[in-house]
């Protein structure tokens, strides 16, 4: 068993698991701040409209694992086969997977040259650059950015877009609110700007100059904005990215300790 300072993480739900094992798995041993909770909304009018005209639209959208879970528990009760032809799209492989296993479905991705999973790279794709009197269904939570939703209207699509869940935010344990302003912890690991802004109030200069795992160029910017002294980007949110990102990031810190104690001898 991994011993030593954790790992700080701070995926809701269910996903948290898995990004924990992976980063276990590197030699670490790993925290869950546990700082965001995912709650299903109830179905409203407006959603269970857009369930009866589910083969109407000609691609949907959904942003993450959460909503794609949310997405088949509604459609379940409306459509026990689904409509051919529809054109899936997630925004990250961690959704995909789910809407794979959850509908068979085959799942467009952001493309490998953009070398993350974002809503920016998503958009990168051909086949959302003119979307002329096509339908779009948006799945994603409540709140949030309207950037991909606002650019799929300017390329010409009727964008419906269903919040099916919250995020509600909730202070860490005091014990871990601790090792944040101490700095205590090896690495803290962030995908999501929501979360990072929330975590900032018990940022300290310790903190700030601990190593920073993000999963996107976006989060990297935000992280410098905040004064993070040097955010690292994962090549993607899935946990083997991040942990990749993590080993490499400690080994970098135990390296210049190590040339640190050398230059001292």
């Amino acid at each position: 068993m991994a011993t030593g300072l954790p790992v700080l993480i701070c995926r809701p739900g269910e996903r948290a698991a898995a990004l924990a094992a992976a980063i276990e798995a590197a030699g670490f041993p790993v925290a869950n701040l546990d700082a965001m909770a995912l709650e299903a909304l109830p179905e409203e009018p407006a959603m269970r409209q857009a369930w009866l005209d589910f083969d109407h639209f000609h691609k949907v959208v959904v942003v993450s694992p959460f909503a794609a879970e949310c997405l088949y528990q509604a459609l379940d009760r409306y459509w026990p086969q689904l409509p051919l032809g529809t054109a899936w799209y997630a925004v990250g492989a961690a959704t995909a997977d789910t809407l794979h296993e959850r509908f068979g479905a085959r799942v467009h991705l952001p493309p490998a040259a953009a070398g993350e999973d974002t809503s920016e790279a998503l958009l990168e794709l051909a086949s959302l650059r003119s979307l002329e009197g096509q339908r779009v269904l948006l799945v994603a939570g409540e709140g949030g950015r309207e950037m991909l939703s606002d650019t799929l209207q300017a390329r010409g699509a009727r964008v419906t877009r269903v919040a099916l869940y919250r995020r509600r935010l909730r202070p860490p344990p005091p014990d871990l609110q601790q090792r944040l302003v101490r700095g205590e912890y090896r690495a803290l690991v962030v995908s999501s700007g929501e979360l990072l802004e929330h975590l900032a109030r018990w940022c300290t200069k310790a903190t700030l100059n601990q190593p920073l795992i993000v999963s996107s160029r976006r989060l990297a910017t935000l992280a410098d904005d905040l004064g993070f002294r040097t955010p690292v980007v994962a090549p993607g949110a899935t946990p083997a990215a991040l942990a990749g990102a993590v080993a490499a990031a400690c080994d970098q810190e135990d390296a210049d300790v190590d040339q640190d104690d050398l230059e001292k001898g």
